[in-house]
Formats: structure tokens, sequence, C-alpha cells
């Protein structure tokens, strides 16, 4: 207000948020990217990768002590584990996945929602509920095979519903989440627009996940060691599908790249070095808050926050 000689606006939410995007803004302009190496090894059936490493002569040195060696195997863990389903959408959490998935902006995601909800194809937008209430129990199993048929899942014959994974009526204030309406079964979806059929079966598909079995899998970790320098290698072996199968591609979930299945291994194990080479990467600068910004826990605390207001 004194540098421009006229009185500027602020406010709690509006100051702060400016001033975490000005701080990534120039966290973004200040930064330079730096290279890194890291040697990758090829052995029995798996590859197992170095630490990052800072210096491209030292890369070289331990890419070529470890050529021809022998490696023992210092560490193997496998553990299952199991994801759940997600919850069911609030119009913040929509919006999140639409921007992702579809590229919608946040006010394109609510006005096709509110379109949606003007037919009576999807139920109140405005909501930040992510459950429904204990009197629509009885009610979803009918509605998700029939909304199943409407919006099949490529290689998903049927779906089973555990409706009871998304009733919680202390967690419902004002309006439920979103889910489509039994209007759904009676409309003809093509007269509808691109946005709004995109949105629609976006809302249907995770009702088709909040409602499904938990995603499970094995978690395998080895570590090598040639004596000087330790290897190491991730894998995961799925063992039940679960709502990840009703995930199309391109949708809200995301393959690790580094995803391998590991072989049955025990501590002492030496295994032989088939292959080597040198993976040369660079850092990375923070990334541009989009329209759906993603804060931190770390950052940004509804509870701290609630002392303001």
């Amino acid at each position: 207000s004194t540098l421009y000689g006229q009185t500027l606006n602020v406010g709690r939410v509006m100051t702060p948020t400016l001033a975490m995007v000005v701080m990534r803004e120039a966290a973004i302009s200040a930064f330079k990217p730096e290279p890194f190496y890291s040697v990758e090894l090829t052995l029995q059936d798996f590859t197992a990768s170095s630490e990052r490493i800072k210096e491209k002569a030292r890369a070289n040195e331990v890419c070529r002590n470890c050529v021809g060696s022998v490696l023992t195997v210092t560490k193997a863990e496998s553990k299952e584990k199991s994801e759940r389903p997600p919850a069911l959408y609030d119009l913040t959490s929509l919006q999140r996945d639409a921007n992702r998935v579809l590229g919608f902006t946040a006010q394109q995601t609510l006005d096709y929602t509110q379109s949606l909800y003007e037919k009576k194809l999807v139920t109140y937008p405005r909501t930040d509920s992510r459950y429904l209430t204990s009197d629509m129990e009885k009610l979803l199993p009918e509605l998700v095979q029939s909304l199943f048929h409407i919006f099949p899942v490529k290689d998903v014959e049927n779906i089973p519903v555990h409706a009871a994974q998304v009733i919680n009526d202390r967690k419902v204030s004002d309006h439920h989440a979103i889910i489509p309406t039994k209007e759904t079964l009676k409309y003809s979806l093509e007269e509808l627009p691109k946005g709004e059929q995109a949105i629609l079966r976006l809302i249907a598909t995770r009702l088709f996940c909040a409602v499904g079995e938990p995603f499970r899998y094995n978690e395998s970790v080895i570590e090598l060691s040639d004596g000087n320098y330790i290897f190491s290698a991730k894998g995961k072996t799925i063992v039940q599908n679960g709502w990840k199968a009703l995930i199309q591609k391109g949708s809200s979930t995301k393959k690790d790249e580094n995803e391998q299945a590991l072989p049955s291994v025990s501590v002492g194990d030496e295994m032989p070095v088939n292959g080597t080479e040198i993976k040369e990467g660079k850092t990375s600068p923070p990334k541009h808050f989009t329209d759906v910004i993603h804060f931190e826990s770390r950052q940004w605390k509804y509870s701290k926050c609630k002392g303001a207001g």
C-alpha cells in the first residue's frame, strides 16, 4: 500500500496463498540443476542400482570394479502389503482427480458436475463429505451393479460391493459424497457433452473402487554388496488387483517405473554380475502449483489455521 500509494486488499486466505506461490516461483527461478549418476547392475533376473553419485569419475570407477564381480546378498525382505479402496469423491477430491486425469480446471469440473446435478444424474456437488449415510447402504448393491453395465471396465466381468466401506454417518455433514443417481440408468448418456460424460464416468468409477476389494501385493527389497559398495533392488508382485483393476490406463493411479518381480533369495547368496551401466540424471526444480493446488500436511494444516478462522 505504501509502495503504490493506494490501499491493497489482503486476506487471511489470499495473502498466505499468494506468498506460497511467490516463494515457489522464487525457488524455481533460483534452481540450478545438478547432474548425478548411478551404477545399474544386471544380475540373475533383475537389476540393482547404487545410490546417487555426484562425481562421474567415481561412478566410472564403481562401474569398472563391478565388471565380472560376484555380489553377496546382505539383505532380503519381503512383506505383504495392501492398499484400501479410496474414499468417495467430495468436490475437492473430484476436482483434483479431474485435473490430473482429464486436464480440467477446478471451475470446469464444478460446472460439469453442477450441470449433471441439475439433470439429476449425480448427487449434490458442493460437498465436503466423502461418505454416505446408513440409510443408503441397502440401495448400493443394486445401484453399483446397474451402473457397472453402463460404465463397464475392460477385462472385469463383475465387481464386489462392500457397501459398509463407504458408510459413516459421523463423517457426513450437510451433504453426503458425490455419486451417480438412479436417473443415470434411464438417461441417454450420448446426449451429454463430452466433458460431462467424462466427469460422470470418473464419479461412477470412484464408486466402484470405493466399494471394492483392497489391492494386495508383496513388496520385496534386496541389498547386495561387493565388499565396497551397496546396491539395492525393490520389487512388487501383485497378489490381488482388487480395486485397482477398475482403474483404467491414464486414470488417477500411476505405475511405479521401478517395479520389478524379484527372485527369492537369502542373505549370504552369491550372484554374479552379468552387465553394468551408468545412468545419468539431473536434479529437478520444484513444480509449479497447478489449478488444483496441493499443500503437503507439513506446510499447511487446518488444525494450525483454526485459530485464524
